[in-house]
């Protein structure tokens, strides 16, 4: 697979054990790379830039290889695959951590393949932000470059943190993080500070209750889809961010209303991917299914 990508997504890819009050998985694939990069794959060509270890099953790989993804940035070095185990509470919401190994994702050192380099879309997952510093240096055509992160950075490593938030056109947190990010309270008052750190959009994620665009121009509010049952809730956040981006790539700009409706697909997937463990809704998915609850989304938010 050796065509150019025209998104490459850079993040952690896992080996889950997730247990729910229903159920209880073991062995699953998991990790940012997989939930943004399976999502994004809906819209365009999408590169992945992660680590596995010896121990990753080959038919893993072949799950990314029937969504389209490019693995020419996926190393695999000796050793294992970071593992990672959570428990969710009765509510599908709070998550209590079981076990996080790190293996062979403890020494990432991300990599572009040349057919990366000219790619203008780019997400930078959630991972150490000075490796985020590391890969977004060997991109040469990024125009639009969005990143996650987490509390954690903020505590260990905020001075790389605001070099990153600097570099990108868009950052997405949750509204806990924007608060430690800023020192405020007030949701709009973290987003214009964030503003003036660099970005030109701030999207604050506020779970089940969707998300909130902050740029120059305004506020743009997308709801979450309701869904009806959920049976699994990882990945959500990484499967919205993939989609989002992979919109973007494949409309190849990021105008207001293109951003806007990029969220909305978002959401969209992201309600199909909690529907099932690990990627197993999005295996089945369609076309016409996402846009049959785009256009039902947008009819309960139309007025």
């Amino acid at each position: 697979m050796n065509d150019k990508v025209n998104l490459w997504i850079v993040g952690s890819i896992g080996i889950d054990d997730i247990k729910t009050r229903d159920e209880d998985r073991k062995d699953l694939l998991g990790g940012s790379v997989t939930y943004c990069c399976a999502a994004a794959s809906f819209f365009a060509r999408t590169g992945a830039v992660g680590v596995v270890g010896t121990d990753f099953p080959e038919e893993f790989m072949n799950r990314y290889r029937r969504f389209g993804i490019d693995l020419a940035g996926l190393q695999r070095k000796e050793g294992s695959t970071f593992r990672w185990a959570g428990a969710y509470s009765d509510n599908m919401i709070d998550r209590t951590t079981l076990k996080t190994e790190l293996g062979v994702f403890g020494e990432f050192s991300p990599e572009l393949p040349e057919s990366y380099r000219d790619a203008e879309f780019v997400l930078l997952g959630n991972i150490q932000p000075d490796l985020q510093l590391h890969v977004l240096g060997q991109a040469r055509n990024a125009k639009f470059v969005a990143m996650d992160t987490m509390n954690l950075w903020l505590d260990i490593a905020r001075e790389s943190l605001l070099k990153v938030i600097a570099k990108v056109q868009m950052i997405s947190l949750n509204d806990e993080e924007a608060r430690l990010l800023t020192g405020l309270y007030h949701i709009r008052d973290c987003a214009e500070a964030i503003l003036k750190m660099g970005p030109k959009y701030v999207a604050i994620k506020k779970g089940e209750h969707g998300s909130l665009l902050f740029s120059s121009e305004g506020v743009s509010i997308v709801p979450a889809y309701p869904v009806k049952a959920v049976t699994d809730p990882t990945g959500a956040g990484d499967t919205y961010a993939g989609a989002f981006m992979g919109y973007l790539a494949q409309k190849g700009r990021s105008d207001m209303k293109t951003l806007r409706e990029a969220l909305l697909y978002g959401s969209v997937m992201a309600s199909f991917g909690v529907e099932s463990f690990s990627l197993e809704r999005l295996e089945t998915l369609t076309s016409a299914e996402i846009e049959a609850r785009l256009a039902e989304l947008k009819a309960m938010i139309a007025f």
